[in-house]
């Protein structure tokens, strides 16, 4: 054995030890980077193999939509389910049309998810002569032009102040009640119809909730997940949110 030789084994080690010490010191740079990154990232994020912003439930599996997509098919359902036309939807997949539309085979229920954001920086709002506030008077508004008249409630000119829990959105003008009544399998259908289309306008219409048939929606979970609803008596109908539709938007912030 040469001299060299012995000279380049003793330095392998050497090498070995900096290549794993070098290793750690990425690892640990990784670690402390990463709970930055998905905010950086934004809305890149679900196109870089994240979440999907929307998912619809099919007969055939799950059809991952993004929000404008999700926004034209709940549209669609809800116009030609009232045997109007709905530009547009000659693309969307019928799979999709159909589970928003008719819901479920075995039983109504939601049939879209949309991932939550409860936008900072919305001005506080007032209540109007109609007894809403802007933001909520915008989503009556849209809601009627898909919609056609619907029953509503939970509003009035000059606000309420009875009626509803403590501290309900209601008494501040920021909650709608659409009605679907009696409660029947045929109107529970019609019900999901609008809770759907609803989640899928929520960030362009900035809602916060969503609440209906013991399930709510809610822009404050990031997964956009309907969730159940604990109701305060569960043997009353109108509490369960069975026969309602109800919708709020978000407050906002004084200067």
């Amino acid at each position: 054995m040469t001299e060299d030789d012995t000279g380049e084994g003793s330095r392998r080690p050497l090498r070995l030890l900096l290549s794993v010490f070098l290793l750690g010191m990425l690892a640990s740079a990784l670690v402390l980077l990463w709970p930055a990154w998905p905010e950086g990232l934004g809305s890149n994020v679900d196109s870089l193999g994240g979440r999907p912003e929307c998912v619809v439930e099919t007969s055939q599996g799950e059809v991952e939509l993004n929000r404008d997509e999700a926004q034209l098919a709940a549209t669609a359902a809800a116009l030609l389910a009232r045997g109007a036309e709905a530009p547009g939807s000659s693309g969307i997949n019928e799979a999709v049309l159909q589970r928003l539309a008719d819901g479920p085979d075995e039983d109504a229920g939601p049939g879209l998810t949309c991932q939550g954001s409860a936008a900072s920086g919305l001005p506080e709002e007032q209540v109007t002569a109609t007894g809403l506030t802007p933001r909520a008077e915008r989503l009556r508004e849209e809601m009627s032009e898909v919609f056609g008249e619907q029953s509503l409630g939970g509003f009035a000119p000059g606000g309420v102040s009875h009626g509803h829990g403590a501290e309900s959105t209601h008494y501040y003008g920021r909650a709608i009640d659409v009605f679907f009544r009696p409660v029947s399998e045929e109107n529970r259908r019609e019900g999901w119809m609008l809770a759907n289309w609803l989640v899928a306008h929520a960030t362009e219409l900035e809602i916060q909730y969503v609440i209906f048939d013991d399930r709510f929606w809610s822009a404050h979970s990031s997964q956009g997940q309907w969730q159940h609803y604990d109701a305060p008596e569960p043997e009353n109908e109108i509490l369960r949110h069975l026969d309602h539709v109800h919708v709020d938007v978000l407050p906002g912030r004084s200067n």
